[in-house]
């Protein structure tokens, strides 16, 4: 389904971007791991599901014709711009992550640690709300679509793209719950490694797939 092959790379993307990691980890690492992880896991599934439904459902609004092909002249555009704007967005990342000096973690970030569980479920929501994730999930609705040929072909492409986006946070979540005492010394150092380094991987990442979603725009016009 060419649905699908849109939509994985978008994902992915997802998938990479650091921030809910982090917070996982954070609240993997707390007193209140056992009460706090799932709901924060549950709340980033349900608000991903929730944005890329929305996504879609908003992107029917695109200008019909009678013509295919302007259609996805149309979609194209659009893609271009989100596209462009992720760029913008993955430049003005990284030249913040490079004029820091300080990699302490911000203080609202060190506070996921004391969150009990519906606090933690509240902030997953959010955390799909964030510029990057609502553009990830705007080029997302517009492939499906022009490319979804079924309701079927888009709930799977959904499903999928929640399967992968939510990865990087459901396994640590799940592993650490299995075993704590084996993957704490890991979620230490990832923690460490991602403090240091998230910030610019995440605006490469940015970059890398709001140039890839210019493409796609490119290849409709």
């Amino acid at each position: 389904m060419q649905a699908i092959g849109y939509v994985l790379p978008l994902a992915v993307a997802l998938a990479l971007s650091t921030l809910p990691i982090m917070v996982a980890l954070l609240i993997l690492l707390s007193p209140n791991r056992s009460r706090s992880a799932l709901p924060f896991l549950i709340g980033w599934v349900v608000g991903m599901v929730l944005v890329v439904t929305l996504c879609t459902l908003a992107a029917q609004f695109v200008p019909a014709s009678r013509l295919p092909r302007r259609q996805d002249e149309v979609v194209g555009v659009l893609e271009i711009i989100i596209g462009i704007a992720l760029i913008g967005l993955g430049i003005f990342s990284l030249w913040r992550a490079r004029r820091r000096t300080d990699h302490s973690l911000p203080a609202w970030l060190r506070t996921t640690e004391t969150l009990g569980p519906w606090s933690s479920f509240g902030l997953a929501l959010l955390l799909n709300f964030r510029a990057k994730a609502l553009l990830i999930a705007a080029a997302a609705g517009l492939s499906l679509r022009a490319d979804a040929e079924s309701l079927t072909d888009a709930v799977v492409a959904i499903a999928l793209y929640t399967l992968i986006g939510a990865s990087t946070v459901a396994v640590p979540i799940i592993a650490s719950l299995a075993a704590p005492a084996r993957m704490e010394p890991r979620l230490v150092d990832t923690r460490e490694w991602l403090t240091r380094n998230g910030e610019a991987i995440t605006a490469a990442i940015v970059m890398l797939i709001g140039v890839v979603i210019v493409a796609m725009g490119i290849g409709r016009l």
